[in-house]
């Protein structure tokens, strides 16, 4: 397989692969049921000691 072989291979099925990577982040973003857990996330940040009592 020659440069111009590989290069042409990556630009148009690396493409594929980021735009698929990027559809799947973007469904399990949105997902229902990953809404608890995004929303907790958040919170995490902003809470005083957490669960453990620091």
């Amino acid at each position: 397989m020659s440069y111009e072989q590989s290069a042409h291979f990556a630009e148009t099925w690396g493409l594929g692969l980021l735009a698929l990577c990027f559809a799947g982040a973007v469904l399990y973003a949105l997902w229902p049921g990953n809404g608890e857990k995004f929303k907790h996330a958040a919170r995490a940040a902003l809470d005083d000691g957490g669960e453990d009592g620091q």
